[in-house]
This record gives C-alpha cells, sequence and structure tokens, in this order.
C-alpha cells in the first residue's frame, strides 16, 4: 500500500502506515463482498421470481425480460457505482482519515493534519523538523490505542452474504426437486426472447394452438397427457370465450372435450393443473366440390375422340370398354384426397371378373384427379373422400356413379311411305329414311329385293342404295329418298323396301327397318287397282247423295212451316242442325274430290285406261268439284241465314224457301255425277277384261316356257333323282298354274255379273265361248261335268306326275284362247260396240278434242314428273358410287 503515500522523505510512522493499510483492507474486502452478495442476492431473486411465475402463468416476454434486467441491474448499474464509491473513493489516507473521522472525530482530525504535515515542505522559517515528527509520534501513538475497524461502515456482508446463501439453497432446491422445471426457468431466464415454452407439472403431448372446425357443427379437442408429465390431474376445464365451461375427467391419459357448433373465431382456455393452454378455434365451411369433370376416352373402335363431360349431377355414363378419368375442383386446397374402392348396390364389388378401383388422387391446390380406370359392363360408384389444408374432412356421401351402357344396336326407320304401296314401274316414291345410333352410324340406305318370285316372272332383283356415310359422331340421319323401279329396270313383281343402318360395332352388321311391301304392277293389274279405287269413290258418293237426299227431305218440311213457326226455338235448333249436317256433308265431299282428283292423275298414268273412260270420269270429277265449292256451301249458308234471330217471319220463310231449291238443284247435280261416274265405271270395268284376259294369257305362256327350259333336266327322270332346285321349280310351277286358274275363273264369273248389269250380247257372247271352251272352273253343284276345266286340273296333275310335255302343250293352248277372247272384246271396243262405247265413227266433236289435249298434256307432266324421279335416283346411285369406301 506504500505505493498510495506520497514517496517523500517525510512520511508518516510505519506504524500508523500499517493501520491504516489494515484499515482500508477490511474496508474494501467488506464492500466488494457486499455488493457481490447484493448481486448474488437480484440474480437468485429474479431467477426465483420467473420460476415462481412459470408456475402460475405463462410469462410473457416483457415480464421475462424485466425480470432479468432487474437482476443484473445490481451488477451491472449498482456494483459500479458501489466500487467507485468504497473502493475507488477510499485509496488514499486522507479519504481514510475522513470516513475514521465519522467515527472517532478527534483522532480523524489529527490523522488529516499528520497526513497533510507529511506531505509539507519544511524549512526554518515554517516548521521544525523536529516537532513535525513529534506529532507525527503523537498521533500514531494515539492511533495505536484504538481500533480503527471500528471506525468501518456498518457491516451487511455477513446479512447480506447469508441472504445470497439462502436464496442460493432456494434456487438449488428448485433444480433438486423439480430439476426439468428449474433448467426450463434458467432457459427462459436467460433467453427472454426466446419461445421456449414454460414448464408445467402437468404437460401435454404435442398441444394445438390451432383448430379449424366445421362451421356451426359441434366439434371436440382431445388433449393427451405426456407419459413423463409429473401430475396428472383427474379434471380438466375449458371455456370457449364467454360461454359456459366444459369440464372433463381424465381418461386413459385423455382429456376429451365437446363443444358446440361455433359461427365466430375465438380462443379455448384450457385448465388443466399448473397448466394453462389455449387454443385457437377458428370456423371454416367443409371443403366440397364445386366441379366435377370426367375425360371420357370411348373404345377405339368408335373412332370417338375423347371429351370432357362436366357432370351437373353425380352421374356419368359411358359405353362398355371406355376409360374415365377424374378430374375435381374443391372450395378450398387440399392436404389429401382418395376414391374407391368402387361400390354396386352399397357393396363392394368384386364378383364377375369386376376388380375394384382405389387409391389416393393427384393434388394441386384445390384441384384434384385420377383415373383412367374402365367403364367395365356393371353400373358402379365411386365413393370420395378428402381433407383439405385446415384438415377439415369432406366428401362424405359424395359418389358418382358409372353407368356402363352397352352399344346398342342402331334402329332404321323410313316415314312417309305405307307399308303397302302400289305403283307402276315408271312412278317414283318420296320418302324419308331415318337412322339413329347411339354412338355413331357408319352408313346408312335402302335394300330392296323381289318378294315371293313365282315361276315364269323376271328373275329376283335386288339392290341398295347408299345414302349417307355418316361418321362416328353422327348419330342421327335423315335422309329425303326417292325410289323408281323403272331406273333399276325393274319389272312387274312384288319388291320388299327396306331402309338399313351400319354402326361401328364390330360384326354387328345391318340393322334393317320394317319392310315396305311394294307392288310393282303392269298396267293390266294398275287398271285393276285403280278400278277397285273408283268403285269405293262411287260408293262414297251413293252416301252422300243419299244424305244430301235425307236432309232434303227435312228441309221441305221445315218448308212447309209458316213464318211464325219457324220463329220458334225448336225450328230454329232444327235449321241449326240441318246447318251442321250439310257443313259435314261438303267436308266429305270435299275429301271425296280430292280422292278423286288423285285417282285421275293416277289412272292418267296408265295408256291402257282409254281416253273415253278419262272423259266420263272428269265429267264426274267436274261435278264433285262444282258441288264442294260452289253449290253445297250457298245451302249451308241459306240455312244459317233461315235461321238467324234478327229475321222476320217473312224473311226466315224466304230463307228457308231458297234453301229447299238450292239443295234441290244440288241434289239433281249429284245424280249427275253420280250418273257420270257409274257411266265411267261401266268402261273401265268393261276395258279391265281385255287386260285382264291378256294377263292370264302371259301367265299361261310364262309357265309353259319355264317348263321347256326345265325340261332338258327331268325329262324321262325318276322323280326321286330329280334334283331339289329342278324339283322345287316344278312345284312352284303348280303353284302358279293354280292362280292362273283362279284368276280365269274370276274374270268368267265377272263377265257373267258385269253382263247382267248391263245387258250387252258381246260379254254374253265371250262368257259363252268361255264355258263352251271349258277354260275355267265354275264350281256349280247342278255341272256335275267339269268340261275343260278338268282340262287345266289336268294340266296341274301332269305337272305333278311331271308329264311337263303334255302340260306345254295344254298351257300355250288355253294361252291362244285368252288372247281371241281378248282381242275380240278389245275389237268391238275400237269399233264403238261392246264395252259401252257411245258414238260411230263420225269427226270428234271440239270437246272431245279438247278434253284429248288436256288428257295429254296430264300425262305430259306426268312423265315429266317421273323423269325427274328417275333422275334423282340415278343422282343417287351415282353419289353412291363415288363415295369414299369405308374401311371397315
Amino acid at each position: 500500500m506504500s505505493a498510495h503515500l506520497p514517496e517523500d522523505h517525510h512520511s508518516i510512522p510505519e506504524s500508523l502506515k500499517r493501520q491504516l493499510e489494515s484499515f482500508r483492507k477490511h474496508l474494501w474486502r467488506r464492500k466488494v463482498i457486499e455488493i457481490i452478495s447484493l448481486g448474488l442476492i437480484g440474480l437468485f431473486l429474479s431467477f426465483l421470481l420467473l420460476f415462481g411465475l412459470d408456475r402460475v402463468w405463462q410469462t410473457p416476454i416483457w415480464a421475462r425480460l424485466l425480470i432479468l434486467l432487474g437482476g443484473i441491474s445490481l451488477f451491472v448499474g449498482f456494483a459500479p457505482y458501489w466500487l467507485h464509491r468504497w473502493v475507488w473513493g477510499h485509496r488514499h489516507e486522507g479519504q481514510l482519515a475522513r470516513l475514521i473521522a465519522k467515527k472517532y472525530p478527534g483522532l480523524g482530525d489529527r490523522l488529516l493534519g499528520v497526513i497533510e504535515l507529511q506531505a509539507q515542505d519544511e524549512n526554518g522559517d515554517t516548521l521544525s523538523p523536529r516537532l513535525r515528527e513529534a506529532a507525527m509520534q503523537v498521533v500514531a501513538a494515539e492511533a495505536q490505542k484504538r481500533e480503527l475497524d471500528e471506525a468501518l461502515p456498518t457491516a451487511r456482508h455477513r446479512k447480506w452474504g447469508l441472504a445470497a446463501m439462502a436464496l442460493l439453497v432456494l434456487v438449488a432446491t428448485a433444480f433438486v426437486f423439480t430439476p426439468q422445471a428449474g433448467w426450463n426457468a434458467l432457459e427462459r431466464w436467460l433467453k427472454p426472447f426466446s419461445d421456449v415454452e414454460r414448464y408445467t407439472f402437468t404437460q401435454l403431448e404435442k398441444p394445438i394452438t390451432y383448430l379449424a372446425v366445421p362451421y356451426g357443427e359441434a366439434f371436440a379437442v382431445n388433449l393427451k397427457l405426456k407419459k413423463q408429465s409429473e401430475q396428472k390431474p383427474e379434471i380438466a376445464i375449458a371455456r370457449f370465450e364467454n360461454q359456459p365451461e366444459v369440464t372433463v375427467g381424465l381418461k386413459k391419459n385423455l382429456y376429451e372435450f365437446k363443444f358446440p357448433g361455433q359461427q365466430a373465431e375465438g380462443v379455448i382456455t384450457f385448465r388443466i393443473g399448473d397448466l394453462k393452454h389455449r387454443l385457437k378455434i377458428q370456423p371454416k365451411q367443409r371443403p366440397v366440390v364445386l366441379h366435377t369433370t370426367v375425360t371420357v376416352n370411348p373404345p377405339e373402335y368408335l373412332q370417338i375422340p375423347e371429351s370432357k363431360v362436366a357432370l351437373n349431377i353425380g352421374e356419368i355414363s359411358a359405353v362398355e370398354g371406355s376409360k374415365l378419368s377424374f378430374d375435381l375442383e374443391t372450395s378450398s386446397p387440399l392436404k389429401k384426397a382418395s376414391f374407391g374402392p368402387t361400390e354396386i348396390s352399397g357393396e363392394l364389388v368384386q364378383s364377375q371378373g369386376f376388380v375394384s378401383a382405389q387409391g389416393s388422387m393427384k393434388i394441386t391446390d384445390v384441384k384434384s384427379s385420377f383415373g383412367p380406370i374402365d367403364a367395365g359392363s356393371t353400373p358402379f360408384s365411386i365413393p370420395f373422400s378428402w381433407i383439405d389444408e385446415f384438415g377439415l374432412v369432406g366428401g362424405q356421401g359424395f359418389k358418382i356413379r358409372v353407368d356402363a351402357v352397352k352399344d346398342q344396336p342402331p334402329v332404321a326407320y323410313i316415314q312417309g311411305l305405307d307399308k303397302q304401296k302400289a305403283i307402276l314401274p315408271t312412278e317414283t316414291l318420296d320418302f324419308e329414311i331415318l337412322g339413329e345410333d347411339d354412338f355413331g352410324i357408319r352408313k346408312a340406305g335402302i335394300e330392296w329385293s323381289s318378294y315371293g318370285t313365282l315361276p315364269g316372272e323376271k328373275p329376283a332383283t335386288a339392290g341398295e342404295i347408299i345414302k349417307s356415310n355418316g361418321g362416328p359422331e353422327v348419330e342421327r340421319i335423315t335422309e329425303s329418298t326417292s325410289f323408281s323401279p323403272a331406273a333399276f329396270n325393274i319389272t312387274p313383281q312384288r319388291l320388299i323396301l327396306r331402309a338399313f343402318v351400319e354402326d361401328y360395332f364390330p360384326e354387328r352388321g345391318r340393322i334393317y327397318s320394317e319392310p315396305v311391301l311394294i307392288y310393282v304392277l303392269s298396267n293390266e293389274e294398275h287398271a285393276q287397282l285403280k278400278k277397285a279405287e273408283f268403285d269405293r269413290v262411287i260408293n262414297d258418293l251413293e252416301d252422300i247423295a243419299r244424305k244430301e237426299l235425307n236432309m232434303l227431305d227435312e228441309n221441305q218440311r221445315l218448308e212447309k212451316l209458316d213464318g211464325k213457326e219457324l220463329q220458334t226455338e225448336e225450328a230454329k235448333d232444327k235449321l241449326a242442325e240441318q246447318k251442321r249436317a250439310e257443313e259435314e256433308n261438303i267436308r266429305a265431299m270435299e275429301e271425296l274430290t280430292k280422292r278423286m282428283e288423285q285417282l285421275m292423275k293416277d289412272t292418267a298414268r296408265n295408256k291402257n285406261i282409254d281416253k273415253e273412260t278419262m272423259k266420263k270420269m272428269a265429267e264426274a270429277l267436274k261435278s264433285m268439284q262444282e258441288l264442294s265449292d260452289k253449290e253445297m256451301p250457298e245451302v249451308s249458308e241459306k240455312l244459317q241465314e233461315a235461321g238467324e234471330e234478327s229475321n222476320t217471319a217473312e224473311t226466315s220463310k224466304e230463307e228457308t224457301k231458297k234453301a229447299v231449291e238450292e239443295q234441290k238443284e244440288v241434289v239433281e247435280k249429284m245424280d249427275k255425277a253420280l250418273a257420270e261416274a257409274k257411266d265411267a265405271n261401266k268402261k273401265f270395268e268393261a276395258s279391265t277384261f281385255v287386260t285382264r284376259l291378256k294377263k292370264a294369257a302371259e301367265d299361261q305362256n310364262k309357265i309353259a316356257n319355264d317348263l321347256i327350259s326345265n325340261l332338258s333336266k327331268t325329262l324321262g327322270v325318276k322323280e326321286s333323282e330329280i334334283d331339289p332346285a329342278d324339283k322345287r321349280k316344278l312345284v312352284d310351277s303348280i303353284k302358279q298354274q293354280s292362280l292362273t286358274a283362279s284368276d280365269i275363273r274370276w274374270i268368267q264369273e265377272d263377265l257373267g255379273h258385269y253382263f247382267a248389269r248391263t245387258n250387252e250380247a258381246l260379254f254374253k257372247q265371250v262368257v259363252d265361248l268361255m264355258r263352251d271352251s271349258k277354260i275355267s272352273v265354275h264350281e256349280q253343284k247342278e255341272i256335275l261335268d267339269l268340261t275343260l276345266d278338268i282340262s287345266l286340273e289336268k294340266i296341274q296333275s301332269k305337272l305333278e306326275d311331271a308329264h311337263s310335255y303334255t302340260a306345254i302343250e295344254t298351257s300355250k293352248k288355253s294361252a291362244d284362247k285368252l288372247n281371241e277372247w281378248a282381242a275380240l272384246l278389245e275389237g268391238a271396243k275400237d269399233d264403238g260396240g261392246g264395252g259401252g262405247g257411245g258414238g260411230g265413227g263420225g269427226a270428234p266433236n271440239a270437246e272431245d278434242e279438247d278434253f284429248e289435249f288436256m288428257l295429254r298434256v296430264m300425262k305430259m307432266i306426268q312423265e315429266q314428273q317421273d323423269l325427274r324421279g328417275r333422275t334423282r335416283v340415278l343422282e343417287q346411285l351415282k353419289r353412291d358410287a363415288t363415295a369414299p369406301i369405308d374401311p371397315k
């Protein structure tokens, strides 16, 4: 310590110097111990404060920081001050003397004086060295008598040291008995800004601090205790914001809390022992599917590109063999998604070779997808499930049903054509074909073939027209179609006409519509058909005339009433009823007139129907048109005027009279039209006998020619050795002969009936010739000898016995006789004789010339129409021939 004293030769006594040095050491040691103890007290107190607070709550960062700063402030802030005051401030003897003076004022003052004396320079004028030394010795002696340590400040180092030791014991105790809590508190104390959780004696295993829950739905929160948890309270309490508390017990180391549905965010506070845990709750809507898209890849044979189908309902239909890929878009991003296993009727599909599909889906934000999977052959459902980024589960009950649809056969229809149709070869049929298929039409068209070809007819004919080659995505075809037998050189016969459709299904072939039976008629057959239609027209005209006559009778009864009686309600009702009946008859006449017009057009096509017959038919048609267009409506109008409410008695009487007069003229006109129609029909019927006889002769010649062509194969051959095909032809010849014999019998019978009606001698002559020649069978019980009728049966018998030569000879003779009688009737008709032909050989009048000109114009128009029809058919064939060929 001498280094701190002035270095001169006038130093204080050595004893005093040692005494002051000891005093300074004691002072410094005591104050250093005090500041160390005080610093430790601060540190220990701040640690214990945090340790204690952590047992109660989650001490926040700011509080931990203040506690730490408060604990180290004694070291960092107070210690420098303390050391400066007691250590640095008491380095020199004078500083020590002043401190001693506080306890011993006198001694302290004298010590200050001695210390000042040693710093003075002596000289003779100021101070004697001997006196200064003596003074120093006196003060040193007096100091020796005193304990300078008693002048030290009040001792606190022991108390503070003991306090620090006590606090250290407390800290050690915390570490000994709760080491994890102690180390946790130490770490949190040393690192106030860290996120180290406070240690609790009750510890949870990975407790969550955020939970998204289904919006408005009850939810559960499970908290599990750690196995090493020092405390395991039996009761746990939770509260969501200000809602009532929820208390649960410990079960298998788990607390299971259940909360009601929430619609607003909030915090659940859990209190379990010394643990206080906060969980943020955020209600959110469950993830739902917003859009579902299915990519359908059909089987290769359909040649259809894949397509995307947006599902508005949870169902998709796909043809068997298709591959399906699914894309879903949800309302929130997903964390996990899966599909399957596939189900049918609520059960897993494991039968019939069907493998159930299941797996995870590929996820990209809000979109998820999987596939492709096979559509199979059995309808099934695919269940889905997913979890979004918040952990909310969705998809419960969401399923997509996949209906495996079979590739059904296409359908074909013919529209605009009756199931049976009779036409001349030159006529054209216009109609539509309709084809439909569920997965694409490859080809559509029409096809025809001969039906029931008999011996002697032209060889069987067949053909087709391709109307459309369709395409993989063409599901419906409607094509306007024309068919004319003459365009294909088809002779009179029966045809089966069908529409057909082909789809892309392998080896299915054509699917046909219902057949249409077409009778391609010869002129003779066509004339007979139109004759039958004309008969029906005449019958209907007779019905209309009869009704009109009955109405005239009733109107005449009304005419007999006086004016006042016609004003009664009963009479007015009767007039109204008569008017309605007249209107019905007008509609019937209009419909019949249309039928007659069409009949005229059809008969004009047939060159075998003579112009005289056509003229009579035209006259009847003209009368019918005048009746339906003008005269009958005038009767209806008069009846309406007669029954009007505003009429006077005289007016009603007058109008009724006019109606009766008009109706009388109508009845007369109808009788005239009916007579004209019957006259035309008689001529029509007479002309058909010629064509029917010629047709029968032609049939007999056909049978003979067929037998001739087959004779070389069957001549001299036993029945058992005849080729089956040749034998079938013989059987067909027998059938044809039977039909021809029946036709001839009908001709003879019809000739007899015609003669009975007309009493024309020529027809009686032909009937007698047919009977005398025995060429037909007239089955009457009174006639036992069938004469030549037996001859026709003999032909049939000879055919059955394979006597072809005799059958050929007999058939040819019968044909010659039939042609002879036809020529007889035809010659008489040309001469203006039998058949009802009127007039002699005089020059034609102007009316006949006009009609003949009109008839030629009508036929020219029809020929042009037929030509256009055949042209359309040929154009169809051309398009068919130049169309690209389908490789399949």
